[in-house]
């Protein structure tokens, strides 16, 4: 009598190796993104203490106890390990954003509303955040290796300014705002206002309680666009 189940044999054990390899895989993959994430930790630090133009990735491979080596394989420059240190704050609140644009909110105001309330309390008690706003804000002077970083900064604005504006356009649609509320001078003044009072803040945190009085400032801005100087051309001629 043949033995059945000798075939398959070989084929439990090719499953159960495909199984260790696929976790010693998944372990690797966790390592790298520990050690990844343990650069970028080290990075926002020395950035902070030492500013970014005097910072090389000599310096924080020295605080991060690696090798430049490994440093390398993470980030191809120090312009690119930046990015990745800013990316870890601004990403999350690109969800946030994500809902101001969808013509589907009901809210859209609202929801730009929270947007800046959130970045305003996330600096002020989010000490990762207050790094990374201080470095951008006050620590780093975009020379000649960090000229990506300026033209992604750049970009960033825009499509940031763009993004207020069709929210703006979608809250106008919702009935929220003025129809001749001018979007883009909207946005902009938005922009301006709140990157104004962040970066005021930053220099000087006793100038005011930033996560306190964050919605008030929030609604100080946002009353602004409802003033006739916000509203269209034709409007202001009248």
């Amino acid at each position: 009598m043949c033995n059945s189940s000798g075939p398959l044999v070989p084929a439990l054990q090719f499953a159960q190796q495909r199984l260790r390899n696929n976790e010693t895989m998944r372990r690797t993959k966790e390592a790298a993104l520990e050690t990844r994430n343990h650069i970028l930790d080290a990075a926002e630090i020395v950035f902070f203490e030492r500013g970014v133009a005097r910072t090389s990735l000599a310096h924080v491979a020295v605080a991060a106890g690696l090798t430049r080596g490994a440093i390398y394989w993470h980030f191809k420059n120090k312009a690119d390990l930046f990015t990745a240190m800013v990316d870890r704050v601004t990403l999350p609140m690109e969800t946030l954003v994500e809902a101001t644009i969808d013509s589907r909110e009901q809210d859209p105001l609202g929801r730009l509303r929270d947007v800046f309330v959130f970045c305003l309390r996330d600096a002020a008690q989010n000490p990762r955040s207050r790094r990374v706003f201080e470095i951008l804000f006050t620590k780093c002077e975009y020379t000649e290796d960090m000229g990506p970083v300026l033209e992604r900064h750049r970009n960033a604005t825009r499509d940031g300014r763009a993004r207020l504006e069709v929210g703006l356009r979608n809250a106008m649609a919702k009935g929220q705002l003025s129809a001749e509320l001018d979007p883009r001078r909207g946005a902009q003044l938005l922009h301006a206002f709140f990157g104004g009072i962040l970066r005021d803040w930053l220099l000087d945190h006793t100038s005011i309680a930033l996560a306190q009085e964050a919605e008030r400032i929030a609604d100080s801005g946002f009353a602004m666009l409802h003033s006739p100087a916000t509203l269209t051309a034709p409007r202001l001629r009248r």
